[in-house]
């Protein structure tokens, strides 16, 4: 029994794991697990991103290791530092600390060092072409490419020109450093990659102290090693990259870090380019990188979506080999599941008709007791206003209704929520016929928790009382884009986005006790969905945001169509 309980936990493993305890049982690295969530800051992190978070920091949490943050600030011109901030509140907010904080601007001094090593040990010359003459070298993978002229230039002069890069004395793009690995290679990222090329631009942290800057490929797994990193976790697109990546750390003699790479996120109805989600933010498609529609941390987070909603999605979907597309339905089943446990029950009309209770005393105010969360026993109670003049929403009510409909209709009972069983008795309209109010009575026996009225009813139907309510903005957010694979469209992303991501209600009307929302709160407006108090909302006007629907809409809407 021991030893089968023992086999199932292993196949239970994903193959990270596999390959990081493998390395604990042989004591590569003294049995040491030690990772880095590595982002470049020309941008917010989107879920892709969180999904990289939670692999890192979750294995370092599972083998009682490190995690590093570190920034690639090797590209002045896209990094600022707004974005630096964001990444460290999104990591905060997801609900981990990394061990250290780096900036692989912290090395420009060794990775300059380790330049100069691979000039002196005759692995990197100082090019002179312009990237066309180079890219017109590189051959095809079926093809050897040609070796540059300047590629058996002496040490001496590599050493001195690369040092005159850095002084500042040549232009931009008039040269570069590249290593010199192998032209003929099948793998094309051999063949005398770039390592070093000149920008004037000023550093978000060391300013204008350097005018030569790293490429990835050079500045990523020295980096790594510096910071002696055992098991450097990266997306497929880089499995080609490994062994450019193996081969400096080989040529440098310098600590060995091991990549492993894993399929990045790709979500249904969701871009995840930072340069596609760039566009939309600069062309005013969204308000910014925290729009709500947005796949970006801040946006999930000002929707309402919470880190354990987040955490759950990226243990869900797992760790794979390879690349494929998760639904989007997967993610919001997710938050559903979290926000039941959490969310408060409130109540909020969206589409109000008033009812009039005509035998309930006129002046009289009753305060009911609610509970906060059914799946919650701590949660508590509130009280609710309750009177006279009431809100309902106008789908709850049908003049002529078919069958089986439990709402209220002419002669019909409806028990209100938390309150009483009311009938409609009367139907008032306007001169084009539209109703706008109903005149109903109630049983006052019938009070929730205390009914004696021995009258059942099947509807329930949410309220909120008319001189006591609040009046707030509702935002309900959709998918921004209507098509599932964008990946597979030949069409400009920007033609696909969805005209119905956004619908703003700006007069609703909720319960007092609402007033008291903090944006850290969660609500599930009964019967409607779950919602979150937005950034935008002031003391004078609320502002809610629907997270997410209480069912899967999405497929029926599409079906329709």
């Amino acid at each position: 029994m021991i030893e089968e309980k023992k086999e199932s936990t292993e196949k239970s493993l994903n193959f990270i794991e596999v390959i990081v305890e493998e390395d604990i049982k042989s004591q590569k690295h003294a049995g040491r697990v030690h990772t880095r969530f590595p982002p470049e800051p020309n941008g917010y992190l989107h879920i892709g991103h969180a999904k990289s978070i939670c692999l890192n920091f979750g294995l370092a949490d599972r083998y009682n290791g490190k995690t590093n943050l570190r920034f690639d600030d090797t590209n002045p011109v896209t990094e600022e530092t707004e974005y630096v901030e964001s990444i460290k509140n999104d990591v905060r907010w997801l609900g981990f600390e990394w061990e250290n904080e780096f900036y692989a601007s912290d090395y420009f001094d060794q990775l300059y060092e380790y330049a100069v090593k691979l000039i002196q040990k005759g692995l990197a010359y100082v090019d002179e072409q312009t990237s066309e003459q180079m890219a017109a070298q590189k051959g095809t993978p079926t093809e050897p490419g040609k070796e540059s002229p300047f590629r058996n230039r002496s040490v001496e002069e590599n050493l001195d020109l690369f040092q005159r890069m850095r002084k500042g004395e040549f232009p931009e793009g008039s040269r570069v450093l590249r290593a010199k690995v192998d032209m003929a290679s099948p793998n094309m990222l051999l063949r005398d990659p770039i390592i070093y090329r000149i920008k004037f631009a000023h550093h978000h942290r060391t300013g204008d102290k350097w005018c030569i800057y790293p490429m990835y490929d050079f500045a990523h797994g020295q980096s790594d090693s510096i910071e002696h990193i055992t098991h450097s976790i990266c997306t497929l697109e880089f499995i080609h990259h490994r062994p450019l990546y193996d081969w400096f750390i080989e040529k440098l003699e310098i600590f060995p870090s091991q990549q492993i790479e894993f399929a990045r996120l790709n979500l249904t109805y969701t871009v995840m380019s930072k340069r596609k989600l760039l566009q939309l933010v600069n062309e005013k498609f969204v308000t910014g990188w925290d729009d709500p529609r947005m796949p970006t941390i801040s946006g999930l987070r000002r929707r309402g979506y919470t880190p354990a909603s987040v955490r759950a999605f990226a243990e869900k979907i797992g760790v794979a080999k390879r690349d494929n597309l998760i639904d989007v339905s997967l993610l919001e089943f997710c938050v559903r599941e979290d926000l039941n446990k959490i969310a408060t029950r409130v109540m909020a009309v969206l589409d109000p008709l008033k009812v009039i209770i005509t035998n309930y005393p006129e002046g009289q105010t009753e305060e009911l007791h609610a509970e906060n969360n059914p799946e919650d026993a701590e949660a508590g109670h509130r009280t609710v206003p309750f009177s006279r003049e009431l809100y309902i929403e106008k789908e709850d009510f049908m003049e002529n209704p078919p069958k089986k409909y439990f709402r209220l209709f002419p002669g019909g009972m409806v028990r209100l929520k938390h309150a009483y069983i009311i009938r409609c008795d009367e139907v008032i309209k306007d001169a084009n016929g539209e109703v706008t109010e109903l005149h109903c009575t109630y049983i006052p026996e019938s009070k929730s928790g205390s009914d004696t009225s021995g009258i059942n009813v099947k509807g329930t139907l949410h309220w909120v009382s008319v001189p006591h309510a609040v009046e707030a903005e509702v935002r309900l957010y959709d998918r921004l884009f209507t098509v599932e694979d964008l990946a597979a469209e030949e069409r400009d992303f920007k033609e696909l986005i969805n005209p119905d991501s956004l619908q703003v209600i700006e007069k609703v009307y909720v319960e007092p006790w609402l007033k008291q929302a903090t944006t850290k709160d969660h609500f599930q407006f009964i019967r409607k969905g779950y919602f979150n108090l937005d950034t935008d909302s002031t003391s004078e006007k609320l502002i809610f945001n629907r997270t997410v629907t209480l069912k899967d809409t999405w497929t029926k809407t599409q079906d329709k169509k």
